[in-house]
């Protein structure tokens, strides 16, 4: 089985972040992994992606031009990657800061209010913790208990004081997925 996965969004987003929990949350179940980040130009605040490719074989490439999974969490994000995610692919993206409709009608669209989830739980930085969860639960690529295990391997411990706060928003979001882990 191989999975892949472009998370994208703008500085600032935890897209890395997201990626290497992914990551990371596969490593710890046994699965050969490629993490591959991508910036813009700009100094701060720029674009941001990651390609995330996990498998059961040894992987030949992290290039991936036609994903299964997309996460978008911002427009620009969502008007580069809609067109690209594989047919049948999931498409994720945070409609709290894009307000339309994904196009496609060949692809699972999951419109995820992950900077209101978020906000409510008392800091917007996890937003990005929200969509991932949403991508754990509707794939269930990995298991929801590895990601929380990569939370204190992946964040610097002066940030372990926010693995509580990142786990809630990783379980707020498998309500947004019908029949997650049923």
């Amino acid at each position: 089985m191989t999975f892949d996965v472009i998370m994208a969004g703008h500085g600032g987003q935890g897209i890395m972040l997201m990626g290497q929990i992914l990551a990371y949350s596969a490593m710890l179940e046994g699965k050969n992994v490629t993490w591959m980040p991508s910036y813009g130009p700009e100094m701060r605040g720029g674009t941001a992606n990651c390609t995330v490719v996990l498998s059961d074989e040894p992987i030949g490439s992290p290039v991936v031009s036609r994903p299964q999974a997309i996460i978008a969490m911002n427009i620009p994000s969502f008007m580069r990657f809609e067109p690209v995610v594989k047919e049948g692919g999931i498409f994720i993206y945070n409609n709290s800061l894009i307000k339309f409709e994904a196009k496609r009608n060949n692809t699972v669209k999951y419109a995820v209010c992950a900077s209101e989830i978020a906000a409510d739980l008392g800091n917007i930085k996890v937003a990005n913790m929200v969509a991932l969860g949403v991508l754990i639960a509707a794939t269930q690529v990995v298991s929801m208990d590895s990601a929380k295990e990569a939370l204190s391997k992946v964040l610097p411990a002066h940030r372990h004081d926010l693995i509580s706060l990142n786990i809630q928003a990783l379980e707020k979001a498998i309500g947004s997925v019908p029949n997650a882990f049923s």
